[in-house]
């Protein structure tokens, strides 16, 4: 503890380069997730294909990954976010399915019954009732991602992983430790975070 408060400035700088690994990823990730959720949620047999895929990336341990892709990205921030983000997939994309997918039929049927376009059917009753189990999702790719992106300044990506690997290889343990602590504060600052919005959603919507 004594270097995270002697070197205050540094670990926060790192801090933030970690964050925004994360949030870029995160982002990154939904976008490609969503679609792909939402396909299996409407065509259960693409399950087969898509959570294959998804699941083979991953089971794909974190370092061989990040080597595989520096030989085709060289190394640095958007390669780790490459990564990231396709780790995140499964997670995300899983959930989006399960969430739009454990929707009551009919609920559906009655909103089609009262006049609603596809379009708010989908917008006004079924991504509602969906949230709380894509939020979930969320908050599990969020302190995945958040975990897995220590090892990303293997590949100079930065963040917080860079006092740990520095701290390891010039033995200043202080220094690895306080890069520990800071990246398992964060990763429990973003679970408490995103476990309070999902729960004031399913108040909201129950």
């Amino acid at each position: 503890m004594t270097y995270l408060l002697s070197h205050f400035g540094d670990v926060a700088g790192y801090t933030g380069q970690h964050l925004e690994l994360t949030v870029v990823s995160l982002a990154i990730a939904l976008v490609i997730a969503v679609p792909a959720g939402l396909l299996v949620s409407r065509a259960p047999k693409a399950g087969v294909a898509v959570f294959g895929l998804f699941g083979i990336i991953y089971t794909i341990p974190s370092m061989a990954l990040f080597g595989l892709l520096v030989l085709y990205e060289g190394l640095g921030f958007w390669t780790a976010v490459t990564a990231l983000a396709a780790y995140a997939q499964m997670i995300l994309a899983r959930n989006v399915a399960a969430g739009f997918a454990g929707v009551d039929p009919a609920i559906v049927e009655a909103a089609r019954g009262s006049g609603m376009s596809a379009w708010q059917v989908f917008w006004r009753v079924e991504r509602p009732l969906a949230m709380p189990v894509v939020l979930a999702g969320v908050r599990v790719a969020t302190v995945s991602i958040i975990g897995i992106a220590s090892v990303a300044a293997w590949i100079g990506a930065g963040g917080l992983g860079t006092l740990i690997f520095a701290g390891i290889d010039q033995q200043n343990y202080a220094k690895a430790v306080a890069g520990a602590v800071a990246a398992i504060v964060l990763a429990l600052a973003a679970d408490a975070a995103l476990r309070l919005i999902e729960r004031r959603y399913r108040r909201h919507v129950t």
